[in-house]
């Protein structure tokens, strides 16, 4: 074996057990021991103690170097570009709000919905009330939960209302009630994902839905639907119940267009495939259709015998041809397709 021998010409001793086929493998950063596309190996003895359902482990790492990411975690740089994407994040969701939600008196949830009920009863700026709220409800969070939120919900609870005072005579584009609150909710969608990706928070009921879960054992989501219940319910009573209906809108849209911030439209699907023909259904989904695979053990239920379930991740564009694939090899396969909405990893979306 030389260092410059293609990968597939290579064939390594291995052992049958229960059907699979065992290689094992000792990934060294010793220089004297031949390279496989970079990376050097040195074969195991048959009685080398290995744990149970491991094909390899890593002595010393590869010696082909690793992609570093663009920003490392937790350096300066990184930490600014954080709290560049709150500002930013914050910012487009003041615009949002003061150009279509708060002109329309639509109450879609949060503090932000508070304060369009609030302005309306007391002629207030909304910011003001923004800064009330968020203010005391940050200090109550501290107290009551402890550090937990750090600096970031600091700065949020009191950017975000700041973005709003700045952008408060930005001009409404609409006021039709149902473009105000799908593109209201867009634009709050939208800031709040670049908020999140930035492990962000803006505050505010976010925090006081925190306490509740805490202290009544309700779930997070559940507490979050409460206040943003709470908040609708009362954009019912002071304004129209139709201005309400609008507001159920706003938040949906919102939600929607976070998943999409934080997730991409990068979805995939997952398929496990259990098929008599194993061999052969493993050899075309790795040459043909040029994926890689997870098989897992399973028992029937029925017969309680044991069965290799394959997991297969593939794109969208590529089901149709898994299916072919499938179908073509055995006719007889089971298979379970579900959605995923994120991949990471090799083939698919680079880890960030």
């Amino acid at each position: 074996m030389c260092s410059s021998t293609p990968i597939s010409a290579i064939k390594f001793a291995n052992r049958k057990n229960n059907n699979r086929l065992s290689v094992r493998l000792r990934i060294t950063a010793q220089p004297q021991l031949p390279t496989i596309g970079g990376i050097r190996i040195q074969a195991l003895p048959d009685d080398h103690p290995t744990p149970d359902g491991v094909g390899f482990f890593v002595r010393g790492g590869p010696s082909v170097p690793r992609k570093e990411p663009r920003l490392p975690m937790g350096s300066p740089l990184h930490t600014v570009f954080e709290y560049v994407l709150l500002v930013v994040g914050s910012l487009i969701m003041a615009a949002s709000f003061n150009a279509f939600l708060n002109p329309n008196q639509i109450a879609s949830g949060g503090v932000a919905g508070v304060s369009t009920i609030a302005q309306h009863l007391t002629g207030l700026n909304p910011a003001i009330i923004q800064w009330g709220l968020n203010i005391p409800i940050f200090l109550l969070a501290l107290w009551l939960l402890g550090g937990q939120f750090g600096l970031k919900a600091a700065v949020g609870s009191v950017v975000f209302p700041l973005c709003v005072f700045i952008t408060t005579h930005i001009g409404t584009p609409t006021h039709n009630p149902l473009l105000a609150a799908v593109y209201g909710g867009i634009g709050v969608g939208l800031g709040l994902g670049i908020v999140f990706r930035g492990r962000g928070s803006t505050g505010g009921l976010g925090l006081a839905a925190q306490i509740l879960h805490k202290f009544s054992g309700l779930s997070l989501g559940f507490s979050v639907a409460i206040f943003d219940g709470l908040v609708i319910l009362t954009s019912a009573l002071v304004f129209t119940p139709e201005n309400a209906l609008y507001a159920l809108i706003g938040l949906f849209v919102t939600t929607k267009t976070i998943d999409i911030v934080q997730l991409g439209f990068n979805y995939a699907k997952v398929a496990f495939i259990i098929s008599e023909k194993t061999d052969a259904m493993r050899k075309a989904i790795l040459n043909d259709l040029d994926r890689g695979l997870t098989e897992l053990n399973g028992h029937g239920g029925y017969t309680g015998e044991s069965r290799t379930v394959m997991m297969v991740v593939v794109k969208q564009n590529e089901v149709t041809r898994l299916k072919t694939l499938v179908r073509a090899v055995d006719p007889q396969a089971f298979v379970i397709l579900s959605e995923t909405n994120e991949v990471l990893g090799e083939g698919f979306k680079r880890h960030a």
